[in-house]
């Protein structure tokens, strides 16, 4: 009988074991403590600092309550939680609800938001405009044309697309529940850029950022490059959708034309009635884009993979260049609705037989590829080759070790500080390595390492205006109706969203963004988000300290700076920020300040090479402070000149904030919280 019992525990712990394990490799995150500890306790934090240290760094912003909901689930937990993505995001569903473009294929895009030559084009085809009046006679009657045009066909201004575009991205920061997807999605996003400030890609960049970067900003890194590589977006922004080898069968079919037309051709060519001049110069222009275009081989080792010292060579840039021709985009309604044809006609066996690839918006066009023999860092490709070369070529550069130290080092320099220690850029790229490019098990390591929680890295990181814009309508509860406005805003403190021009993306660098007059429209922002003179977004200050009115504009200061600022010793940035209080004209002089200061946002983004440091604090905020009237001793001072007037009815913030206007002094102390130095650091 003992024997039985004995065997009986044994089998059932086996089995008990059996189930566990199955269920941690199917469900790996319900497991936090076999998979991640937290060192912060060595680094003498306290739970709660802890938890406003991940909160600044995995999302744009603690909300209130965040911190209390973080350390009653866990840290390991909350963080495991976020690896997963997987929150419902009802609330977020619903605001997105009236963007009908962001769901929209590019073919769809193409149709409903044409570029304005195609859409003159068409108008042009379809009889609602004589090609004669381009630009001529009445402008008015001439856009009105165009406009029945496109209220007739169903189509829309690319703005409005564009808007959408800039909308939603600024809703998921605030809103979105899966916060850390949200944070990467604009971490990559910014490293494999593209612009709109390129037509070529501008209308397939919504759908680049849905399709091909949320979705793989936690897999493996891999997949998020071949990703890109595929999509129109890239492939028209790098211009590796013109790139094609020496023989092929275009560059054959361009020689015939211009050979037939000859002489006759140059006689006619100065004679634009003709179509001979069209043709000539339709040849020259081919001549001139067809061959080997070398944009996107260079950059997706120098800024997507390898990095500028990652071992390669200008030859690598160019066989890798030729591994890539025929990388191009699946011809869509008005983009080679020709060729688009051929390729229907010709049926998907014969299609496939001649080597073309196709998935979904991308093609590999067989007739464009170099097949002649490559190498590329060592690695030989033998002549005959077709697409495999490009994906074996990606898959090379993901996994060379110059790559797992490039992006490892990227995401430290995001996650922990500008200057990232060694040590943990070491323990991260081992994880690379060891776990096929995972993103997750990269974010594991660096979060579990000592470095992550140390003193060096605990608010060293400067918020970009973005960043700045999401944490402090997240961190006041505010309530966002036209997300347009805070994208404005974003734009006048210095980041045009999705339109910075170079494929290196924005800087993750405080020196990038911290200077006098940055700091100034910064904060005139917070001086109107906090006063509600931004429209479409609202705050409810008084709410945030459940309807407690404070005393005195220095208890104000102390009450919402710990409200704003948790887990911080606010203790110096209190005492800098008490001299602004007084002044009642304060945002006036700061928005006539800042304008005086910024004439160029480029230049003034650039201008200052200091990082953000304790003394420049101290020197940009004396600045500020330099705005106001200075006292000459002996005067007598107004009494109380703090005092917030008790508010008769203290459900009503409204009607205070009615009562008070712009110069309310609760929203004037909040404005300076949310514009001090203090507040841009994360």
């Amino acid at each position: 009988m003992k024997n039985f019992i004995r065997i009986f525990y044994t089998s059932f712990a086996a089995l008990v074991a059996g189930v566990l394990l199955c269920s941690f490799f199917l469900h790996p995150f319900d497991h936090p403590s076999a998979h991640i500890s937290f060192p912060y306790k060595k680094a003498k934090l306290t739970e709660r600092q802890a938890a406003a240290h991940l909160l600044n760094r995995f999302t744009f912003g603690a909300r209130p309550g965040d911190i209390d909901a973080v350390v009653k689930m866990g840290l390991e937990k909350w963080f495991q939680q976020q690896l997963e993505a997987s929150l419902p995001n009802d609330t977020l569903a619903q605001l997105l609800s009236g963007y009908d473009a962001l769901n929209l294929s590019n073919d769809d895009v193409v149709d409903m938001y044409p570029k304005p030559a195609v859409l003159l084009r068409q108008a042009i085809k379809d009889g609602y405009i004589d090609k004669d009046s381009v630009n001529k006679g009445d402008r008015k009657e001439y856009r009105d044309q165009l406009q029945r045009y496109m209220t007739d066909k169903g189509m829309k201004p690319l703005q409005e697309l564009y808007r959408q575009l800039f909308n939603q991205k600024i809703l998921r920061a605030t809103y979105s529940e899966n916060q850390l997807q949200e944070v990467l999605t604009d971490f990559w996003f910014n490293h494999f850029n593209v612009s709109l400030t390129k037509n070529d890609c501008a209308q397939f960049i919504p759908a680049y950022e849905r399709d091909v970067i949320r979705p793989n900003v936690l897999g493996d890194f891999e997949n998020i490059l071949e990703a890109t590589a595929k999509s129109p977006a890239m492939l028209y922004y790098l211009d590796n959708f013109t790139s094609m080898g020496d023989d092929m069968e275009m560059g054959q079919r361009i020689e015939k034309m211009r050979k037939q037309l000859g002489d006759k051709a140059a006689i006619m060519e100065a004679d634009t009635s003709t179509g001979y001049s069209k043709l000539v110069k339709r040849a020259q222009q081919l001549k001139k884009t067809r061959g080997l275009n070398e944009n996107y081989a260079r950059e997706v080792m120098e800024l997507h993979t390898l990095g500028v010292d990652g071992g390669y060579t200008q030859q690598d840039v160019t066989q890798a260049a030729k591994v890539l021709t025929g990388w191009t985009v699946y011809p869509m309604k008005d983009y080679g609705a020709a060729a688009r044809n051929q390729f229907e006609r010709m049926g998907e066996e014969k299609f496939r037989k001649q080597g073309n690839v196709r998935e979904g918006d991308f093609l590999f066009a067989a007739n464009r590829h170099d097949k002649g023999a490559k190498t590329v860092l060592g690695k030989q490709f033998s002549a005959g080759g077709g697409y495999e070369e490009g994906v074996e070529l990606l898959h090379m550069l993901a996994k060379h070790p110059s790559t797992a130290k490039f992006i490892s080092r990227k995401l430290a320099v995001r996650f922990v500080n500008d200057n990232p220690p060694q040590s943990l850029i070491d323990k991260m790229a081992k994880t690379f390595q060891a776990k096929n490019g995972n993103i997750r098990e990269v974010l594991i390591t660096m979060v579990s390492a000592p470095e992550f929680w140390s003193k060096e890295a605990l608010r060293e990181k400067t918020k970009s205006p973005f960043e700045l814009a999401i944490s402090s309508v997240r961190n006041l509860n505010a309530t966002i109706t036209q997300p347009y406005q805070l994208y404005t805003w974003i734009n006048k403190m210095g980041q045009r969203l999705y339109y910075y021009q170079a494929p290196t993306g924005f800087p993750d660098n405080g020196k990038y963004w911290i200077n006098t007059g940055s700091l100034l429209n910064r904060m005139n922002f917070g001086l109107a988000l906090a006063s509600n003179r931004i429209p479409g977004v609202t705050v409810d200050l008084y709410a945030l300290n459940d309807h407690h009115e404070p005393e005195s504009a220095e208890a104000a200061l102390e009450t919402y700076g710990k409200m704003i600022m948790p887990e911080r010793d606010l203790e110096a940035s209190i005492k800098r920020l008490t001299p602004l209080l007084n002044d009642p004209e304060l945002g006036k002089k700061v928005d006539e300040a800042a304008g005086k200061t910024a004439t160029s946002q480029q230049a003034t983004m650039m201008q200052n090479n200091e990082t953000m440091q304790s003394n420049e604090e101290s020197d940009v905020m004396d600045e500020a402070s330099g705005l106001m009237p200075k006292k000459k001793g002996g005067g007598k001072k107004n009494p109380n000149p703090n005092k917030i007037p008790k508010n008769p009815n203290k459900n009503n913030y409204a009607a205070m904030q009615s009562a008070k206007g712009n110069n309310n002094m609760l929203s004037q102390v909040v404005g300076i919280i949310i514009g001090s130095p203090e507040f841009q650091r994360k």
